[in-house]
């Protein structure tokens, strides 16, 4: 496999179902983790090592070194490897979709912004969503049935139990405990503000095509997915959190083995369902807007990206996230005609949000 995003989460959890499988890895490419690569370049010997930052080539242990979004282009395009998992963050992400998609590989894709970016632009058909979320709609989906409603699950984030009235002190710090489980810093935000949700409601529509999505919030975070059938019935995906599950399919296309333990309803005991309410997540106001013109994606990634990093710099209030979002999708009409009008307008709504007082 071409690995992106080698040292996040999904790429540790790829490379653990790599080796678990005997599945060679072609290239790795990483971030600013250095020391973690290197132990995964001594692991599981690599062809290629792409890094974002060139400074960063000379500790890199490995004979063949490049950097920057050209290079990890450039190796989608001439590796031999058929399968491209990318789990880059953010915006990054979506040129090697593309060039993935290009070049005839297979792509396993976490990087949710590329289709929240650009869904009208990419050809769904070659991808295998490893978001659980994803998943576990996919999953659902084996078995054809008329269909309703799909319906997929959020934590809450890490402010889901905080009286309204103290959000507007939240701090970095706050946002980033989560209360299930450590992920990285921005997807973290994300989860406390239900972007993440959001854009996985986007990225639901773009995979399985037009239709009914929602998303309610298990607190638990054992179910992922729910289907809605015409019939009447329901039935939901239970798992535990486990990344390795999805990437298994993604990468082998079907598992004969238990890849994560079997929830045991018995110590669960009880869940516990609530709606996403628009007063404790404002995102929520745009959600049925969003879904009915997902061509607008783009503003509301560029939006929130340039957002956080004001948030992170100390330079805004969590609350601000938001409400920075809201007016740039307020601001910003129509939707790109090209992936080039992609680009310029991601361009544009970024200026504008720095640009924006509180």
């Amino acid at each position: 496999m071409i690995l992106l995003g080698s040292t996040g989460s999904i790429g540790v959890n790829a490379l653990n179902i790599a080796e678990q499988f005997n599945l060679s890895v072609d290239t790795l490419v990483a971030g600013r983790n250095i020391t973690l690569l290197n132990e995964q370049i001594k692991r599981h010997k690599p062809k290629r090592v792409v890094v974002m930052d060139e400074a960063d080539c000379l500790l890199v242990h490995h004979q063949n070194v490049q950097s920057g979004e050209a290079a990890i282009l450039e190796v989608i395009e001439h590796s031999s490897s058929q399968h491209v998992v990318n789990a880059l963050v953010g915006f990054a992400g979506f040129r090697p979709t593309l060039k993935a998609l290009e070049c005839g590989k297979k792509l396993a894709l976490a990087n949710k912004e590329s289709l929240v970016v650009g869904g009208a632009f990419v050809d769904t058909s070659a991808i295998i969503p490893i978001d659980s979320e994803h998943f576990g709609l996919w999953y659902l989906n084996q078995t054809p049935r008329p269909v309703s409603r799909m319906v997929i699950t959020a934590s809450g984030g890490a402010f889901r139990d905080w009286p309204l009235e103290k959000l507007s002190t939240a701090t970095l710090s706050d946002a980033l405990k989560h209360p299930n489980w450590s992920m990285g810093q921005k997807i973290t935000i994300d989860s406390a503000s239900m972007v993440n949700k959001l854009f996985e409601l986007l990225e639901a529509r773009w995979l399985f095509g037009e239709g009914e999505y929602d998303a309610l919030i298990e607190t638990k975070s054992l179910i992922h997915a729910l289907i809605d059938y015409k019939d009447g019935s329901t039935t939901a995906h239970f798992a535990h959190a486990d990344m390795r599950l999805p990437i298994a399919y993604a990468l082998m296309g079907k598992v004969d083995i238990p890849i994560v333990n079997r929830i045991d309803l018995t110590r669960v005991g009880a869940l516990e369902f609530r709606e996403i309410e628009k007063e404790r997540y404002p995102i929520w106001q745009i959600k049925e807007d969003l879904l009915s013109h997902p061509a607008r994606g783009v503003i509301v990634n560029a939006a929130n990206e340039a957002a956080i990093e004001r948030f992170v710099a100390g330079d805004i209030r969590f609350i601000d996230i938001s409400t920075m979002i809201l007016r740039a999708y307020e601001h910003f009409s129509g939707a790109p005609e090209s992936i080039d009008a992609i680009f310029a307008l991601d361009d544009e709504v970024r200026r504008y949000i720095r640009g924006l007082s509180c």
